[in-house]
């Protein structure tokens, strides 16, 4: 579908959505985008301040990560000192084990000497000496014997005793290291899982502070197009482009939407259909950002549909624009009559022409997401005399 671009086709199209006579209206949507770029640029500000604190808080997560490698590196090194020594030991052991087996071996043969030599051997041994230096020279030998022995075994003991304790010492240490180091392989993974949650949460944050600035500049650029609409219905005011506007309140004074009457689209309250088949996902009016303390406004609804869907005209009327508008995507307005107006936006094809009559329920387009940041949907708005309106009393 081809989309003229021309400026003065857009201004003849908004002069008549936002009724001319109503340049008041006009001004009053100026100070309301005016006080929206505000809101965003707070929501910008504080958004920044949570990249910084969320900035510094990774900085700190990854201090701490680098804190746990380091400590985990030095009780590795632990480790292999520990597996050293056990191995030391288990060669200590070794070598003990050896010398205890030939004490052992010599043991035996001592106990067979003496189960040979019988009870009476030592005594045989003590009466067979020729004189008596020579039986105290024996007797000397029997209790060096004896001694001897006994130190054996009392040495073998406590060699395998100590070298028990030891073994079980290092064991002990070894299970102690491994029960540190799986602590901090526990920790390193929390570290790791926060270190994820907000490295996300940050790119989040860094996201929608992108999406405030494309806001803020968008805003901007709408708040420079209506304060030059602004100027010249004034300066046609002046020049008195409109008679009828000669009753009704001027600018700087203080402005009062009038009552919606009661006829026309204005009666049909509580009477008729959404304009799509959907869930309604954005409501009309203020709303508070959840996490900056902010608040945005919204002057219709937003409702989710799947691409294709039909848009039907909610009343009878005539369309005054069916093209592309630079935010809004492809846009039909439907004047009703009585200064009522209804607007779909983000629609993926027009069914319709500016000029043509529309019956209610007649598809008007079809749902798409042309300048939607959001996914397919179909923004509608309700304007009487130039002001939004909520559209939620007109449905059923």
């Amino acid at each position: 579908m081809p989309r003229p671009r021309s400026n003065a086709a857009l201004y003849v199209c908004f002069l008549l959505f936002l009724s001319v006579p109503c340049f008041a209206d006009v001004k009053d949507d100026l100070l309301g985008i005016k006080r929206e770029i505000t809101e965003k640029k707070l929501l910008l500000k504080k958004t920044k301040k949570v990249e910084s604190k969320v900035s510094g808080e990774l900085d700190q997560i990854q201090k701490n990560l680098r804190e746990k490698e380091a400590s985990l590196n030095s009780l590795g090194r632990d480790m292999k000192g520990v597996e050293i020594s056990l191995n030391r030991t288990q060669r200590d052991i070794d070598l003990a084990k050896a010398e205890a087996e030939r004490k052992k071996q010599q043991i035996n043969r001592r106990l067979t000497s003496l189960y040979k030599a019988g009870e009476a051997g030592s005594l045989r041994m003590f009466f067979s000496s020729e004189s008596f230096p020579q039986m105290t020279e024996n007797l000397r030998y029997m209790r060096s014997v004896l001694e001897n022995d006994k130190k054996l075994f009392a040495d073998y003991n406590a060699k395998m005793e100590n070298l028990r304790v030891l073994k079980t010492t290092l064991e002990r240490d070894v299970a102690r290291k491994e029960k540190i180091k799986s602590s901090i392989e526990v920790k390193k993974h929390e570290i790791e899982q926060e270190k994820n949650k907000k490295a996300g949460y940050l790119l989040k944050v860094r996201e929608d502070k992108k999406t405030y600035m494309s806001s803020i500049k968008e805003l901007q650029a709408n708040a420079n197009r209506l304060q030059a609409m602004v100027e010249r219905l004034e300066a046609r005011s002046r020049k008195g482009y409109n008679s009828k506007n000669k009753n009704k309140t001027v600018v700087g004074s203080e402005h009062l939407l009038p009552n919606v009457p009661d006829k026309g689209l204005g009666a049909q309250k509580g009477r008729l259909n959404l304009p799509v088949k959907g869930n309604i996902v954005g409501q009309f009016g203020r709303h508070k950002h959840p996490e900056f303390n902010s608040y945005t406004v919204n002057n219709g609804i937003s409702i989710e549909a799947s691409v294709g869907t039909q848009i039907h005209a909610i009343y009878e009327g005539q369309v005054i624009f069916a093209d592309y508008f630079k935010g809004y995507g492809n846009m039909v307005i439907v004047d009703h009559g009585g200064g009522f107006f209804s607007l779909y936006a983000h629609a993926a094809n027009l069914f319709k022409k500016v000029g043509a009559t529309v019956a209610k329920n007649d598809v008007v387009a079809s749902v798409g997401d042309t300048d939607s940041s959001k996914g397919p949907m179909l923004y509608f708005e309700i304007r009487y005399q130039g002001k939004p309106v909520d559209p939620s009393p007109w449905f059923r």
